[in-house]
C-alpha cells in the first residue's frame, strides 16, 4: 500500500514537472513581420519537445478572455492596447504571479497615453535603435535560468535597441548586454525586471531571421518561458 502511495506520488510530481506551459504570443503593429517570426518562428521554438503550447493573437480583443488560461504572457506588439479593462487585465495577471515576456518591439516607449506600462512593467524603454546591422552581445550573469546553456559571447544583424532604465522605475537586472559602441555606450539586450510577484523578461533582440533562426537566441527565449512560468 505504501509502494502505491509513493509511485502514484512519483506520478503526479512527474506530470506536473512536465506540464506544458501554456503561452500566448501577442503581435501585431508596424515595421516587422509578426506571424513569420513570432506566430511561426517562435511559436515553433517554444513548442519544441513539448514545452509550451502557444496561441497567437494580433488582435487586441482576444487577450483579456485568454489570460485566465495562460501561464505566460509574451508581448511583441507595438500596436496600441487601449481598451482600459484590458490594460487593468495584464497588470492583474502580473500582479498574480504569472509571467511576462516583453519581446524587441514591446520594450519601446510605444504608447504616451499608457506610461505605467513602461514605468512598472518595461522599468524603461527605448526611444530609438541603431541602423540595423551587426553588434556583439555578451553575457553579463551566466548562472540565471535565462541565459543557461547560452554561449557567453555573440554577434548577429539586429536593431540595436537603446533601451534605458527609468531611474524611478522598479529596476532591472541586466542578464546581457551590447559591447561598446563608437560612443562607449553599452545597453542592455536581455534583462528582468523587479517585481514582488510576477517574472518578468525583456529581450531586445528579435527583428528578424538573423536573430530568431539564431541557436543562441532560441536558448534564451525557451529558458525565459520557462523561469517566467517558475517551471
Amino acid at each position: 500500500m505504501k509502494l502505491l502511495k509513493l509511485v502514484t506520488l512519483l506520478l503526479l510530481l512527474s506530470s506536473a514537472s512536465f506540464a506544458q506551459i501554456r503561452v500566448l504570443i501577442v503581435g501585431g503593429g508596424s515595421s516587422h513581420d509578426y506571424d513569420r517570426w513570432y506566430k511561426e518562428a517562435d511559436a515553433a521554438t517554444l513548442e519544441r519537445g513539448g514545452l509550451a503550447t502557444v496561441q497567437y493573437t494580433s488582435d487586441p480583443d482576444e487577450i483579456l478572455p485568454q489570460l485566465k488560461n495562460i501561464d505566460v504572457l509574451f508581448l511583441c506588439n507595438n500596436q496600441p492596447l487601449k481598451d482600459t479593462l484590458l490594460r487593468q487585465g495584464i497588470f492583474d495577471f502580473v500582479n498574480a504571479g504569472k509571467g511576462l515576456i516583453l519581446a524587441h518591439a514591446a520594450i519601446w516607449y510605444n504608447w504616451k497615453d499608457w506610461p505605467m506600462y513602461n514605468f512598472k512593467l518595461v522599468s524603461g524603454g527605448s526611444r530609438g535603435h541603431a541602423k540595423y546591422g551587426d553588434f556583439t552581445v555578451n553575457i553579463k550573469d551566466a548562472k540565471h535560468p535565462v541565459t543557461k546553456g547560452a554561449v557567453k559571447k555573440f554577434t548577429l544583424k539586429d536593431e540595436l535597441y537603446y533601451y534605458t532604465p527609468d531611474p524611478a522605475g522598479p529596476g532591472i537586472k541586466v542578464l546581457a548586454s551590447t559591447a561598446p559602441d563608437a560612443e562607449g555606450k553599452v545597453f542592455p539586450s536581455l534583462f528582468v525586471v523587479n517585481h514582488p510577484k510576477a517574472r518578468i523578461v525583456g529581450f531586445a533582440l528579435g527583428h528578424d531571421a538573423e536573430s530568431h533562426e539564431l541557436p543562441v537566441y532560441q536558448t534564451i527565449l525557451r529558458n525565459a518561458v520557462k523561469w517566467a512560468a517558475k517551471k
